[in-house]
This record gives C-alpha cells, sequence and structure tokens, in this order.
C-alpha cells in the first residue's frame, strides 16, 4: 500500500503464465469506487532488451490515481532470452487476466486500454492491433510516450537535426536485433507499426514525443498515418524533455490521465 496526499494506492505483485515463463503484474487501485473503474495495462521501456515494474511506478502510479482505473503494469519477457513475439503474447494474456478478472477488482472489462513508454509504446500499439485481428475483446484507447515505431530505422538520418537526443540510434539498433531476430520481423505489422498498411479500427490514441528525443520524427509520421486511417489521434511533442525524460514528465502525465478519462469515461446507464 502506498499513501501519496489523500489518495491511497493498494499495490500488489501477481503472477500469471506468461508465453514463455511466468511474468509478473504490478496491481495500482485506489480504494473501491461506486461505479466501476476502467482497466490500464502500462506497459515499460527499455528497448525490449531491459526495463523492469519499478521503471514504470512513477507513470502506473500517476494513471492510477488521476484516472481511478486499475492500472496494471506488465514485467514481459525481455529480448534477447525472449524475442518476438513473446513479449506481445505476454501482453495479450495480461489483458485476457484482466479481463477475466475485473468484477473481482471492480473493474469494468468492457473498458480497456493499453498504455507505454519506448518498447512499451511498441508493445501497446501493437498489442492493439492483435486485439482488433483476434476480436477476442476490444480497446478503448491506446497512450503512447515517446514509443519505438521503425525496426528498420529508415527515419535515422533525421536524428541530426537534434542536438542531444538521450535515445540513441546504436542502442536501439541494439535492442530490435535483439527482439526482432529474423530480418523480416522488422517489416511485420505487430512489430513494424509505422510500417502496417492495415491501421483502420485501431483505438483513439495520444502519441506523446519529446523534442530532446530524434524518435520524435517517426512518433510524430505514426500519428499522421493513423490519422489518415481515420483513427481519431492526439500528438503532442514536449520541449525541454528528453526520451527517457517523458516516462515521468509531469505534464505528458497529466495528459495521459486527461484522454484516458475521456476515452474511458462510464457507458450511459451501466454500473
Amino acid at each position: 500500500m502506498i499513501s501519496q496526499g489523500e489518495t491511497t494506492l493498494y499495490v500488489e505483485n501477481i503472477q500469471i503464465p506468461g508465453y514463455a515463463q511466468t511474468i509478473t503484474l504490478r496491481s495500482y487501485r485506489t480504494r473501491q469506487e461506486s461505479v466501476a473503474r476502467p482497466i490500464v495495462l502500462y506497459f515499460h521501456g527499455g528497448s525490449f532488451i531491459e526495463g523492469s515494474l519499478e521503471d514504470a511506478n512513477v507513470a502506473a502510479s500517476t494513471i492510477a490515481k488521476g484516472s481511478r482505473a486499475w492500472v496494471i503494469s506488465v514485467g514481459y519477457s525481455l529480448a534477447p532470452d525472449f524475442p518476438f513475439p513473446t513479449a506481445l503474447e505476454d501482453g495479450y494474456l495480461a489483458i485476457q487476466w484482466a479481463v477475466k478478472n475485473a468484477r473481482a477488482y471492480g473493474a469494468d472489462m468492457r473498458r480497456v486500454a493499453v498504455g507505454g513508454h519506448d518498447a512499451g509504446g511498441n508493445l501497446a500499439t501493437c498489442l492493439s492491433a492483435i486485439v482488433r485481428d483476434r476480436k477476442e475483446f476490444t480497446l478503448s484507447a491506446q497512450a503512447l510516450l515517446a514509443p519505438l515505431l521503425d525496426p528498420s530505422m529508415t527515419l535515422v538520418s533525421n536524428q541530426i537535426t537534434i542536438g542531444e537526443s538521450d535515445a540513441k540510434a546504436q542502442e536501439c539498433a541494439h535492442g530490435y536485433r535483439s527482439y526482432l531476430t529474423h530480418v523480416s520481423q522488422r517489416m511485420h505489422p505487430y512489430a513494424a507499426p509505422i510500417e502496417s498498411k492495415r491501421l483502420r479500427d485501431l483505438p483513439p490514441a495520444l502519441i506523446a514525443s519529446a523534442e530532446d528525443d530524434f524518435l520524435h520524427v517517426e512518433a510524430e509520421r505514426y500519428s499522421c498515418e493513423l490519422i489518415a486511417a481515420g483513427v481519431s489521434t492526439e500528438a503532442t511533442r514536449y520541449q525541454d524533455v528528453s526520451h527517457n525524460g517523458l516516462a515521468a514528465h509531469p505534464v505528458a502525465l497529466s495528459d495521459v490521465v486527461a484522454f484516458l478519462g475521456r476515452k474511458l469515461k462510464p457507458r450511459a446507464g451501466k454500473k
């Protein structure tokens, strides 16, 4: 249990079977609301090869407090030991688990969103496509913070216009090579969102990028592609913030909370 100001968060770790190994979910909840709370699954960053639940703590707790959602931070399997599609399938199993257990946690299985930073943003938007295609349940929104979207790194030359990006092309390339072990996977729609020709019917998106991050180029390109496909999309580039700093940036997280609040409103007449 974490007390912050007047808001108490109930935090617990839960282990579930993953795609290739047991994974840990970290649940964040405020006290029970009179209306069933929405569900948000959040994915930490780390270029697919590192990162942890602790890295997502600020974002997950901020979203849980601000939106009164049941936030589930997903400890997905990391490359290179567990390459594509392990992390994605871990994420899908986490959504399945959340939907199945929604009632027990006072949550509404019909109001589910995904979000994430860096590699977690890639997983969130790729899961949006998988959920759309498998039709087992639906997602209401996706919130992407400095997402990794372009495994082929076709826009990397644009980094020369970004003076001091803390995200480095070499590090991104290493992460992609570790996660996508076959060259053909770098064009797979469930790994390379920016290359996908099937963006229609994805859930509404918020895409946050950082001024001091060469990856904002691909984030903004993806925003345009989503809009062209008819997906409601909000895109903001935040000034004076780095790639890694965006994960815990107060203004960006406040905007995520507001976005999720709009997209995850209770359905009229439903308790």
